[in-house]
């Protein structure tokens, strides 16, 4: 039985769909309270979509950061905070409720999802189980129906740097990829997320450089 008009099947991929098997890699970092998803307050979120030019070259395309107000109840260390140097009290934080927040994330997520003719998206993230778990507990907390990421499958570019590199740490991936981190700038999720797409679109590219992806058979170019 065939798909019907307008639905998933029937949407034209694009070569980014092709590349990653109709999924959509999206870029995301989260400061939180603390290191327990269910229990600890999702503090920051950035998302990063991406985009593939017509030759496979990977490239930032938007980002998307929202600043979320602690859930009620939520457990939120005071080193946490010290080490994000997050101030729950700045008046220019400008801080959503949880559920808009996430919203406001997920609704140019789905949009890219539908115009590249992918199926959903998939998390990239370093250490990604993190971030997906922050993002799936805070989903379940909020009663989101249509969350555009895998529940658990995701790309992990402490994994992918270790390979590619032998470093597993965001800042010394980044720097033996020869790409610039400013440590005083890290730990915001906005520039975390940023330099994590730079480094997955960096190791994607050269893998293709390499020949790991050949530009042919169903991945032909028109």
């Amino acid at each position: 039985m065939s798909a019907p008009a307008g639905g998933i099947d029937s949407r034209e991929k694009t070569l980014l769909a092709e590349r990653f098997r109709g999924f959509l890699p999206v870029v995301v970092d989260v400061e939180t309270g603390g290191f327990n998803a269910r229990t600890d307050a999702l503090l920051e979120a950035t998302a990063v979509l991406l985009d593939m030019d017509e030759d496979g070259t990977l490239f930032v395309d938007e980002v998307i950061t929202r600043h979320i107000e602690p859930f009620a109840g939520a457990n939120i260390e005071q080193a946490a905070l010290d080490f994000t140097g997050i101030d729950l009290d700045d008046p220019e934080r400008d801080a959503l409720e949880e559920s808009q927040a996430l919203r406001e994330l997920f609704q140019p997520i789905r949009q890219a999802v539908s115009r590249h003719g992918c199926t959903r998206a998939t998390m990239v993230a370093h250490n990604a189980h993190f971030d997906l778990g922050f993002i799936n507990a805070a989903v379940s907390r909020q009663q989101i129906k249509r969350a555009p990421f895998h529940a658990f499958s995701c790309f992990d570019t402490a994994t992918l740097a270790g390979l590619a590199f032998g470093q597993t740490v965001l800042a010394r991936a980044c720097i033996a990829a020869g790409l610039e981190f400013d440590n005083k700038a890290a730990h915001s999720a906005e520039y975390d997320a940023v330099k994590t797409a730079d480094l997955f679109c960096l190791i994607v590219n050269r893998w293709r450089d390499l020949g790991g992806w050949p530009l042919g058979g169903d991945t032909a170019l028109g």
